[in-house]
């Protein structure tokens, strides 16, 4: 609903993120937001992503108030997530206000309202690795269903990606099935991934 603008001199970084669960680039308008912007990249269920989706006019009693959402995700039954952007210690009273009022007025029209600030430091450098493979180019389907076969039983990534074959032609895949989530690591959110990390096949044994 409103064009982004990148100026000399500003604090913050706006710029295009290519979310590969549309193919399309999505704007942000801070690092902050570009980060949370790839966490609704990687969540399975959402189908959808619009930056700056929609102006939300309001009276607030003097004048005449207006805000736009930072995103509006779609999910996979339908629903709809509207989500605003803001550290915790940057939110004013004001702010405050602002995020109440989007949060009533989407749950008058059944959306759910979410106010997010900085995300898990451990889970945003692993995505952030992963995210570097999200694109279908980096997946080979003949590597990924001998990486399936592999990790059908948990064990090592390096030592297993190994066994599957050149690890220069498997980890690109074994990294893209990490971000599909077709294959699954040990808690992401807790620990950096590493050579040791225990990887398994999503429908595998434990």
């Amino acid at each position: 609903m409103r064009p982004f603008r990148w100026s000399r001199g500003e604090s913050y970084f706006a710029g295009w993120y290519w979310a590969a669960t549309t193919g399309r680039h999505v704007g942000y308008e801070s690092w902050l937001e570009r980060d949370r912007l790839m966490l609704l990249d990687y969540e399975p269920q959402v189908v959808g992503i619009a930056s700056q989706p929609f102006w939300l006019h309001w009276w607030d009693g003097q004048r005449e108030r207006r805000h736009a959402p930072d995103f509006f995700a779609r999910c996979t039954d339908g629903s709809a997530v509207v989500v605003d952007v803001r550290a915790d210690e940057r939110i004013e009273p004001r702010d405050a206000e602002v995020f109440d009022i989007t949060g009533q007025v989407c749950a008058l029209v059944g959306w759910q309202f979410e106010r997010l600030g900085t995300a898990d430091p451990v889970l945003l450098s692993n995505l952030r690795w992963l995210s570097r493979y999200r694109h279908r180019r980096c997946l080979n389907p003949a590597i990924a269903i001998r990486l399936w076969e592999v990790f059908a039983t948990p064990g090592p990534l390096m030592a297993e990606a190994d066994a599957a074959g050149d690890r220069l032609a498997t980890l690109p895949v074994l990294f893209h099935l990490l971000w599909t989530r077709e294959l699954t690591a040990e808690d992401v959110s807790a620990v950096l991934l590493g050579a040791d990390t225990m990887v398994r096949h999503r429908g595998g044994s434990q």
